[in-house]
């Protein structure tokens, strides 16, 4: 019998996570563990229902958690466990934040005849954009004063 590796290790902490999410609250079936340096530094749940938050999905919670653990928003270097393949909204916190790899252990293709699959999400963010079901338009509207980006500019931390 061969031991698993720190890879699957952290993803079934994931799946275990997601399951006891499921058990406990009958929520959606998502966990995460963020890991940096070998060391886990946060978890998350889904936690949508419980929060009435559209974003708190498992990896957000993780990422929210482990900025908040390492007191940064730079979570470089780091690698993410997923339960389930991520959403747009997760793929972009985790490359905005840069998480430098995800590993997923249920895709969209096992999620869909569940209705778990963020399939749909990714096939909407391809269409151009006057295609999509939900308009996204430009409003050019600007206050008097100083412009709001030259503003964040000349005040923003230096880095």
């Amino acid at each position: 019998m061969t031991l698993p590796t720190h890879d699957e290790r952290h993803m079934l902490d994931a799946i275990r996570l997601a399951m006891d999410n499921v058990h406990a609250r009958r929520t959606w079936p998502f966990g995460a563990v963020l890991v940096r340096d070998g060391q886990v530094v946060a978890t998350g749940v889904n936690q949508v229902e419980a929060l009435c938050d559209p974003s708190a999905h498992a990896e957000m919670q993780a990422v929210r958690a482990a900025a908040q653990a390492l007191g940064s928003t730079d979570l470089s270097g780091s690698t993410v466990y997923a339960s389930g393949y991520p959403c747009p909204m997760c793929l972009t916190a985790m490359l905005l934040a840069g998480v430098r790899e995800v590993f997923y252990a249920y895709s969209n293709e096992d999620g869909a005849p569940f209705g778990l699959s963020a399939e749909r999400g990714y096939a909407e963010i391809a269409l151009p954009p006057a295609e999509r079901s939900m308009p996204l338009r430009p409003l050019p509207v600007r206050d008097a004063g100083e412009d709001l980006y030259a503003a964040w500019a000349r005040l923003a931390p230096a880095g």
